[in-house]
């Protein structure tokens, strides 16, 4: 039998006790919550949210890496924010608050399978953090995005730091293997690249990772040879 849905108070509610943040307009929160797969009579779903949402983060996030790395460049600053603001980070942070058990959504729509977080519930969390900025400012958004993502910037950090290493020590331990880079592709305009790397090793096969320069998607090319190999745990990049 399926679970009631709460009313715009009780939803109100449980998001307080969640977030700290008490709603005035609860159906802006309703909205905020409810996937296009939800959609009602009215149109109301949270993807104008999610936009507005997805750019907020964005903004709270970079300035947060500013200060917090007054010598880091661009690039650097740039793999790092991509990293933090990923719809894999967001649905993470969805199910620590449970969002996966307050959003209305498709059960598909909103399933995590696997290591891989639904779509739905990072869009549910950047829809939130859009409907805490229109309906108390941004200081009340940047708090919550402070208490949830502020602890994970570390985490990235080591992760940038690391990877690479990490690697070509790990395989050398295999009968002295080496990784192998090779660039995949380069797009985007000059002032704002994305590079796509591979890396491979003797018996392995290749895995790609993306990034502003050719060392940082290097770097994430590593992280992700390791998560697969079983070397780092997935949730270790962010939590």
């Amino acid at each position: 039998m399926a679970a009631k849905r709460l009313s715009e108070h009780e939803l109100a509610e449980a998001i307080g006790e969640r977030t700290g943040y008490v709603f005035r307009d609860t159906a802006m929160l309703r909205r905020a919550l409810t996937h296009a797969s939800k959609r009602g009579s009215d149109g109301a779903d949270n993807e104008r949210l999610e936009f507005l949402g997805d750019r907020v983060l964005g903004l709270v996030i970079a300035e947060m890496l500013f200060r917090r790395y007054p010598d880091a460049r661009q690039g650097e600053l740039a793999v790092r924010l991509n990293a933090l603001v990923s719809g894999e980070s967001c649905g993470v942070i969805a199910i620590e608050i449970g969002l996966d058990k307050l959003i209305h959504a498709d059960p598909v729509a909103k399933a995590a399978k696997g290591q891989r977080v639904g779509n739905a519930l990072a869009d549910a969390v950047e829809a939130l953090i859009a409907a805490i900025y229109l309906d108390g400012g941004l200081e009340p958004a940047r708090a919550f995005i402070a208490r949830h993502w502020e602890h994970r910037a570390e985490a990235v950090a080591k992760l940038l730091r690391s990877a690479k290493t990490e690697l070509q020590e790990w395989l050398a331990q295999r009968d002295g293997l080496r990784p192998n880079y090779s660039i995949i592709s380069r797009e985007g305009p000059d002032h704002e690249p994305i590079f796509t790397v591979s890396v491979a090793a003797e018996g392995f096969p290749a895995i790609s990772g993306a990034g502003p320069s050719r060392q940082a998607a290097e770097q994430a090319a590593a992280a992700a040879f390791l998560i697969r190999e079983g070397v780092w745990e997935e949730e270790g990049k962010l939590s």
